[in-house]
């Protein structure tokens, strides 16, 4: 048996979604060790600097990660709470993926202040994401809206919703049930119309390789199910190349000893929307990704991310 921990620092970025999931981490971990001090390590990465242009253009989601794993190797911090979805496919060596908690609602919402539905929406109205993926899929479903960028944390989108910018946004729906603005959620949209992102609404853990005993402290805190499901779903992602400027959405579920995984690639402005879907046993949920991705591949999704990518 390993010794309990005396001490542990949670390294987190600083807005409020990213410290409330480090508290929420914080408090299990308090649970689970009553005689340890856990504390947080607050951070502002390049990911949260630079507001005036589209991630995708800047370096990508892995610009929330980067700051938060030189504290790890520096011993600053223990571990780093993540949003999966932030967190790149590939590891740097030195890294591991040591524990995904339970997940949260997966699904995409809209909000807004005057429709009650993206069907409601009248024609030429303004819906703001800085998501490729959901701009590909909104397009193609609803090719009467009008796309512009929206980017900032969580509240900062908000208060540009509220200022009348938009007439709706699309926002994860997790962060807005993790800090308690459920009222703002006017519609859930159900995978079949929106396919969420890969992890979308898990929160990972990432400690260093080294760290056997972090990985040891964690391993209470790891849920099985949301794993397999988030694991297939990054092997897609994986398997394509994938990274934020990628409109890549894949989205799995688990049922007994058995993973259902969907995936789709679509071109940001609509023209085209590639989907595959697959099932295997839990056992083999990283295959299962690899497998969707090839099904995409094969009906040209690697020219869609391409083209993309140009």
């Amino acid at each position: 048996m390993s010794m309990p921990p005396k001490k542990i620092v949670i390294a987190s970025r600083e807005s409020r979604l990213a410290l409330w999931q480090a508290e929420h981490v914080q408090s299990l971990l308090r649970a689970l060790y009553p005689q340890c001090v856990v504390s947080i390590l607050g951070m502002t990465t390049r990911g949260d600097q630079i507001l005036d242009r589209t991630l995708s253009k800047v370096g990508g989601k892995g610009l929330f990660v980067k700051e938060l794993e030189v504290a790890l190797l520096e011993g600053r911090a223990d571990l780093a709470v993540h949003s999966l979805k932030d967190v790149p496919m590939q590891l740097e060596s030195e890294f591991t993926l040591a524990t995904i908690l339970e997940r949260e609602d997966p699904r995409d919402a809209l909000v807004s202040n005057q429709y009650a539905s993206l069907d409601a929406l009248p024609a030429g109205a303004v819906v703001g994401t800085s998501s490729l993926r959901r701009e590909a899929q909104i397009r193609a479903r609803w090719p009467q809206l009008k796309i512009e960028a929206l980017r900032g944390n969580l509240d900062t989108r908000l208060t540009k919703l509220d200022r009348g910018e938009y007439q709706a946004i699309v926002l994860a729906a997790a962060g807005l049930k993790r800090l308690g603005l459920v009222e703002r959620i006017r519609q859930i949209l159900a995978p079949s119309d929106m396919l969420p992102a890969a992890g979308q609404g898990a929160l990972g853990i990432e400690t260093l390789v080294t760290r056997s005993d972090v990985q040891t402290w964690l391993a209470p805190l790891h849920h099985a199910v949301s794993a397999s499901a988030v694991l297939a779903e990054r092997a897609v992602s994986r398997a394509l190349g994938g990274s934020c400027s990628v409109p890549l959405a894949a989205y799995a579920t688990v049922t007994g000893d058995s993973v259902s995984l969907r995936a789709c690639v679509g071109m940001p402005d609509g023209s085209r929307l590639v989907q595959a879907s697959a099932a295997a046993p839990v056992a083999h949920a990283e295959q299962l990704g690899a497998e969707v991705a090839a099904q995409l591949r094969a009906q040209g999704a690697q020219e869609i991310l391409t083209q993309c990518k140009g």
